[in-house]
């Protein structure tokens, strides 16, 4: 059977990280990879790593991909039980910070899911949903808000399992193979 890939998406602090942690701590298992693709550039975004770290405990190794995160899960999938990545908004951005044009950042998102399929253990991954609010008013927000959407788009597409994450509360968005639709 194909290793499950699950996307946890949702707006800022709505519980995603926390949600898409207690899932990937249910997988049997010892080898625990936590992706992470932040970079923190200041003292806040510093903390937040802290925190985030306690909160995953000692069970998890922490690998830092800023950028290459599908040659990441191509090389460490196969001797992993469960992979975390946190967040793709994040990567995104940095993308974008290398000078990734559009199609470049479609052609990593393409490269993104074929990694995910060819996955050897099941793969959770994080995204901001981004789409919610108003139309930025500069080109280079709405060219990040564009990319992540589109990013977004095509793991859902990739993935087994989406949780949109709201206040808090997961809400199944689409089913597991093999589960029961809820309509």
């Amino acid at each position: 059977m194909k290793p499950k890939i699950t996307l946890v998406i949702g707006g800022c602090r709505s519980g995603k990280s926390r949600h898409a942690l207690s899932l990937a701590d249910r997988i049997s298992g010892i080898h625990k990879y936590f992706i992470a693709t932040c970079m923190p550039q200041d003292d806040e975004m510093r903390q937040r790593v802290v925190r985030h770290q306690a909160e995953r405990g000692n069970g998890w190794v922490a690998v830092e991909t800023p950028v290459h995160l599908s040659e990441t899960i191509r090389d460490i999938s196969p001797k992993a039980h469960v992979l975390l990545v946190d967040c793709l908004t994040l990567w995104v951005s940095n993308l974008m910070l290398e000078h990734a044009d559009p199609d470049s950042i479609a052609l990593q998102a393409e490269r993104l899911t074929e990694s995910l399929r060819n996955a050897a253990c099941p793969v959770f991954l994080v995204s901001n949903e981004v789409g919610g609010g108003i139309v930025p008013d500069n080109f280079l927000a709405r060219q990040f808000r564009d990319a992540v959407g589109l990013v977004n788009q095509k793991i859902a597409a990739c993935a087994d399992e989406v949780i949109w994450m709201v206040a808090g509360i997961p809400v199944k968005i689409k089913p597991a193979q093999g589960a029961p639709d809820a309509g």
